[in-house]
């Protein structure tokens, strides 16, 4: 394999070449799967060479292996190439202390000072240490006029602590000395997405297209705002450029097939109609209606906070409860008449109504509800709509049902099979519309 007898000849040489140069070798070795896995193959040959332990450590580390890399270089001679990869590689495993002391050492031996100044700041900004980096940029000052790296940097501190208006200006001004800066461009992209700018963020992202040919990060968010602008054939393209170099990229080829299915997707408007009626009833709040103080309170304790709560909860299991008998039960009853309604109907009726998720008894439930939806590994598609559905939790996740996201705009059957997949796994599963 050609990447294989490159890698050899670049990594595994006579001497180790420079940062720049390893930094090149390593944007052409992430340019498809079959380089990758070129280098993969050259650092097994080498696994027990302990005189190649820092090439072989490097080549982890290009690889994205953090914490391979991190062993394989802590055991390699010393050099200016060790020191700065395993302080690279220690920053992403998030030993940040470790990481600025392996920069440290790199000045010693006689690493480029500003190069080494901005590592650091990168390193105190995922810290969390926003003052001690921003005061490290100050001994940069000097650079401001000369230097893309040195906005680069600013603008990721000042996007880390939210000021994402500075942190655009800073990405602005390092496009200014270096057009063609394809990190700067894609945090502009992603930042103006993030605000609500589509059009603009597609600009960006088709800037980064143009100069990196697989670029998959921006491949791929690109083909998500365009497949939301309904630009399907325009997103199937951005995706199967990414699996053109990365057959098996798991999340395009689950992307690929959403947007296939949302091409072919045929909706029944007055079902989506319906379903949205139902919805908007069953998400009233109990506060709406006029209850007395005692029986607005037991709602509220008993966790019943819509009026699809209250459907799914038996007269028995409202007795059952402290300090709630029948003078409340009679008024909850009087109003749910009025609009044709029981307590009870959303678990007895068939073909209309809701049933909850079995939620299986288990000590650490609660804090498997309350964990953030991203924990579940989502993909591109699936995690926007339920950014759009306003679903932040998996509590919150399993409390709809398969028609409500259906409803929500490019939400196709393999997102719902996904996730799903993902909700077994955990022994939970979605609402049921019977």
């Amino acid at each position: 394999m050609q990447i294989t007898q490159e890698a050899q000849t670049t990594l595994f040489g006579q001497s180790l070449p420079s940062i720049e140069q390893i930094d090149m070798f390593g944007a052409a070795v992430n340019t498809s799967e079959a380089r990758r896995v070129g280098l993969a193959d050259a650092i097994e040959q080498h696994a027990g060479d302990k005189a190649h332990a820092t090439p072989a450590g490097i080549g982890l580390y290009l690889l994205g292996r953090y914490k391979e890399a991190v062993e394989k270089l802590s055991s390699g001679r010393e050099s200016l190439q060790k020191s700065m990869y395993l302080g690279r590689a220690l920053r992403k495993c998030r030993r940040f202390d470790e990481s600025m002391e392996a920069f440290e050492r790199s000045l010693q031996q006689k690493a480029d000072v500003q190069k080494v100044t901005l590592e650091k700041v990168e390193t105190l900004t995922e810290a969390g240490r926003f003052d001690d980096a921003r005061k490290l940029l100050k001994t940069l000052v000097n650079f401001e006029n000369v230097s893309a790296a040195y906005h680069y940097q600013h603008g990721r501190l000042f996007e880390a602590q939210g000021l994402y208006a500075e942190s655009a200006e800073q990405y602005r001004a390092a496009l200014k000395l270096e057009p063609k800066n394809c990190a700067a461009i894609f945090r502009l992209a992603y930042l103006t997405d993030m605000l609500g700018n589509e059009q603009e963020a597609i600009e960006y992202y088709k800037q980064i297209t143009a100069e990196s040919p697989v670029h998959v990060s921006a491949f791929m968010n690109l083909a998500i705002l365009y497949e939301d602008a309904g630009e399907y054939d325009r997103a199937e393209k951005c995706v199967q450029t990414v699996l053109n170099s990365y057959p098996n990229h798991a999340r395009a080829m689950l992307f690929k097939k959403d947007i296939q299915s949302a091409k072919t997707m045929i909706y029944d408007d007055e079902r989506e109609k319906k379903i949205d009626r139902r919805n908007k009833l069953l998400e009233t709040p109990i506060t709406d209606f006029e209850l007395s103080v005692r029986s607005r309170n037991c709602l509220r304790k008993m966790n019943i906070r819509t009026l699809g709560d209250l459907l799914r909860t038996t007269e028995a299991e409202l007795l059952a409860y402290k300090n709630f008998g029948e003078t409340s039960l009679r008024e909850i009853r009087s109003i749910l008449e009025a609009k044709n309604l029981r307590l009870g109907m959303a678990i007895e009726e068939k073909g209309e109504t809701f049933e909850q998720a079995v939620i299986p008894a288990r000590d650490n439930m609660s804090d498997i509800l309350n964990k953030n939806v991203d924990d579940m590994a989502l993909s591109v598609r699936s995690r926007k709509c339920l950014e759009r559905l306003g679903v932040g939790t998996i509590g919150e996740l399993i409390s709809k049902t398969e028609a409500e996201l259906l409803g929500c705009k490019n939400f196709g059957v393999t997102s719902l099979n996904e996730i799903k997949g993902k909700l077994a796994d955990l022994g939970l599963a979605l609402r049921k519309l019977d």
